[in-house]
């Protein structure tokens, strides 16, 4: 190990982990997600550990419908995830200690060929996840989930899925064209990539396009949890809800930023009123602790309509607990939040 990394970076369980932040500014050091180390700095050092959990960017937006942007969202959650610390309270876990964690940098997508664009992810996936890392990917727009599931199903079979959402995004074609970041779920539907007893949106709400597509949602096997009824049921409940649909299968979990209330994301292609917060969003993904999920992605963030990095914080979190969820592994005990034990004190 080279003595000035050592110094610089965190090390815990043999694990190479974030740039100190007692001897690195915050807003100083490498431009990784939670500047984590990079894959090829890992192997390239000839260190012996590999990535457990690899930390991949897309930056394509060539299957949006409406605004456009998302091409940049993986290095904006990137810069807005500075501020994360290695320890995470809310699941009791030290994430990068308890799993060797690194950042791979972008997939170079071709911005003018989406099914070109999809092969390459889908291969990318592959190759990152041939020595058995787990992959949170950060977008780009939704398209890119469909060939993250292929990647996935052909390891583990068809996927238990859980699609965090204000859309269904399980419609047909735009404009005749059947590859779009409306239609990645039903693509992977129609393609066998799904268990089609274990899926289910959450966070939905808006106008559709008529009662067709709750029919044709239906029909892939998808259960509906609202924005609504996240209000009304509160996220126990919902947890508790998921939980029991998805039980032990190996389980892919999609957030599109946009199921978070404008008000908290306002930074994405496809805003809707009436969103959850983004506590409630990450209060239902650390109910998944133990549950075995095999892989994720984040996407949809689209930097030119943040502000003041609102979206790209949000998103960063959410990283941050989908790879808490990873480290920590199935079967590991649900909840124990650190937080509010008496006389505990945190600090910047």
């Amino acid at each position: 190990m080279n003595p000035e990394r050592e110094i610089e970076r965190v090390i815990e369980n043999d694990n190479v982990g974030p740039v100190n932040a007692a001897l690195v500014p915050r807003y100083a050091g490498p431009a990784t997600f939670a500047r984590l180390p990079r894959l090829d700095e890992l192997t390239g050092a000839g260190a012996e550990a590999k990535a457990d959990i690899v930390v991949v960017g897309v930056p394509f937006d060539t299957g949006v419908s409406y605004r456009p942007g998302a091409r940049f969202g993986a290095n904006h959650v990137r810069e807005s995830s500075r501020l994360l610390r290695p320890f995470n309270p809310a699941q009791n876990v030290s994430p990068f200690a308890a799993a060797q964690v690194a950042d791979a940098g972008d997939v170079a997508v071709n911005p003018f060929d989406i099914e070109a664009a999809l092969g390459t992810v889908d291969e990318a996936a592959t190759a990152l996840m041939a020595d058995g890392a787990r992959l949170v990917t950060i977008g780009g727009d939704h398209t890119i989930a469909l060939p993250l599931l292929r990647a996935n199903a052909r390891r583990h079979g068809p996927v238990a899925l859980l699609h965090f959402d204000a859309h269904l995004d399980t419609w047909d074609t735009y404009f005749g064209a059947a590859y779009t970041h409306g239609t990645p779920f039903r693509r992977a539907f129609e393609e066998g990539l799904l268990d089609t007893d274990a899926l289910c949106h959450v966070g939905t709400r808006g106008p559709l396009y008529g009662t067709a597509d709750l029919a044709d949602d239906a029909r892939f096997g998808f259960g509906i949890v609202t924005s609504t009824d996240v209000f009304r049921l509160g996220v126990d409940a919902v947890v508790t809800l998921l939980r029991e649909r998805v039980g032990d299968r190996p389980l892919y979990v999609s957030v599109d930023i946009d199921v978070l209330d404008p008000a908290h994301a306002p930074g994405t292609g496809t805003p809707e009123a009436g969103g959850m917060t983004s506590r409630e969003l990450l209060e239902i993904l650390r109910g998944l602790r133990g549950m075995n999920l095999i892989g994720a992605d984040v996407v949809e963030v689209s930097p030119p309509y943040d502000h003041a990095e609102l979206t790209g914080i949000a998103a960063a979190h959410v990283v941050y607990d989908l790879i808490s969820v990873l480290a920590l592994g199935a079967g590991a005990a649900p909840g124990g939040p650190a937080y509010g034990e008496a006389g505990t004190t945190y600090g910047n």
